[in-house]
């Protein structure tokens, strides 16, 4: 329980002005797995390209959603995310 901070996939409720967007962030992990995402001070450039490829994300989502090809869970519990 070093409480490190690492760089992982991770769902997004407003931090970056994400929402409901898995990407990669810095996270504080805990025993428990996530247990912060770190805001870093993003310049505008940065952010653009961050919100670039969460956009990219969710239609690639949307277009696997369509498919079927998996049982739709919820997401938003960030407490149910198993780090392995």
């Amino acid at each position: 329980d070093e409480k490190r901070i690492f760089p992982v996939c991770a769902l997004c409720s407003g931090e970056f002005d994400l929402n409901d967007v898995f990407v990669g962030v810095p996270v504080k992990l805990g025993k428990n797995g996530i247990e912060k995402i770190i805001e870093m001070k993003l310049n505008s450039e940065e952010l653009k390209l961050l919100h670039n490829s969460a956009r990219a994300v969710k239609e690639q989502m949307e277009e696997l959603d369509k498919m079927n090809l998996f049982e739709h869970q919820d997401l938003t519990n960030k407490s149910s995310i198993i780090l392995g």
